[in-house]
């Protein structure tokens, strides 16, 4: 199918100086010109081919730029050097003093925390609204509310937001929507549904691999061109540059994606139904119990199915914390925050990723403390590895 991203990635060619199946990395941080009147120009505008200084664009960044914008069916896309700066630099380019944005509550935590405790010192004011809740979210929108914020499923509690008639709301007030699509690389194409912007962090399924940190922006060639822009460029200015070896080594690793995608969804799957049957109340955007299950049908790119992050509830903070451990300790995976890795991660988002959203919002949102973050890894037998977990389910006393 021609809008199966992984064609598109397949069919995506870059080859080395020298005829290499992998793209040269450009290990420098400064390019030479042959005229004074080439370097003038390319202050002044950018021109295809052509390279200043690797904090404005390098090769490498580039070709891994141009393979993400293939992946989310934008028109380009510019990679930095985490998500957290991915998220910040798309804010600082849209928002400056006085203006708002009206923010999904389930976030990322270290998204909350800049929206909550940062920008307010910059002036810029953030509504944090139930996203699913679209007369809420118009509530909330006023003169100088520059963006609408969520994500494609939210982190940790599995929300799947309307983005079609988040778009509608946006265009009716002349916002940018604005979705990080983290949790769900290639299953979902947020821009194919009307996201202006479109984030990742690149440290988690897409890369896969735990050894780096990087982020990404995918977005029409207007606004990928204003981060770069050497007056005013948020990606420029700030510097939040992606090392050129890395971002090679993420670019041979988005090769496999697709591949991952698969198996870390049918192994959630596998784990989710059967978490289910047990009795356990579990989250997951595949069960028929998922409030929008339906819905999400509706928007997976044909082929991919729901994920590979599960969530679940151990009731209480001690009981999650125990289970944890041990889970751990019979190799089932790792107690680490993060996700997309091969071996399964799993956490406590109430008192780790989510930390930073007080309490009493948590609760409000139904974020509990004995909620657990599944990452389901690339288990090649996933029913033994189950066996393990329903074991140590007893023996924690979450089942009989």
């Amino acid at each position: 199918m021609k809008n199966d991203p992984a064609i598109k990635l397949q069919n995506y060619l870059v080859f080395g100086e020298y005829g290499e199946v992998n793209p040269s990395i450009s290990d420098s941080s400064t390019f030479t010109f042959l005229t004074s009147e080439k370097m003038t120009e390319l202050f002044e505008t950018e021109i295809e081919g052509c390279f200043l200084y690797s904090r404005h664009l390098n090769p490498s960044t580039n070709y891994l730029a141009q393979a993400l914008a293939l992946m989310e069916n934008t028109e380009a896309a510019i990679v930095t050097g985490s998500g957290m700066a991915a998220i910040s630099c798309t804010i600082f380019q849209i928002c400056g003093c006085g203006d708002e944005i009206i923010s999904a509550r389930t976030i990322y935590g270290g998204t909350y925390a800049i929206m909550k405790n940062f920008l307010p010192k910059l002036n810029i004011k953030t509504h944090f609204v139930n996203i699913l809740d679209l007369n809420e979210v118009k509530s909330k929108i006023n003169e100088k509310t520059k963006i609408i914020y969520c994500e494609g499923i939210s982190n940790p509690l599995l929300e799947v937001a309307n983005i079609a008639e988040l778009r509608k709301i946006a265009d009716e007030h002349n916002l940018k929507l604005v979705v990080d699509n983290t949790f769900s690389p290639m299953m979902l194409q947020p821009y194919n549904f009307g996201a202006h912007i479109v984030i990742h962090s690149l440290t988690k399924f897409i890369n896969g691999a735990s050894d780096c940190v990087g982020g990404a922006i995918c977005s029409d060639k207007e606004f990928i061109a204003s981060l770069r822009s050497v007056n005013d460029g948020a990606t420029m200015l700030l510097g939040p540059v992606l090392d050129s070896i890395r971002a090679s080594s993420i670019l041979k690793n988005l090769r496999t994606l697709h591949i991952r995608m698969h198996q870390h969804s049918k192994n959630a799957m596998y784990v989710a139904e059967n978490l289910e049957k047990l009795g356990i109340r579990v989250i997951y955007p595949g069960l028929p119990s998922h409030p929008q299950h339906n819905f999400i049908k509706s928007m997976l790119t044909p082929g991919y199915s729901f994920g590979g992050m599960i969530a679940f509830d151990a009731k209480t903070k001690e009981t999650a914390d125990k289970l944890l451990v041990m889970l751990q300790e019979r190799n089932v995976g790792y107690f680490a925050v993060s996700l997309g890795f091969y071996k399964t991660l799993f956490s406590s988002p109430g008192s780790s990723t989510s930390s930073e959203i007080p309490k009493e919002e948590q609760e409000q949102m139904g974020l509990s403390d004995g909620l657990v973050r599944f990452s389901v890894g690339l288990d090649n037998d996933i029913v033994s590895s189950f066996e393990v977990i329903k074991q140590s389910l007893k023996d924690v006393g979450l089942i009989d």
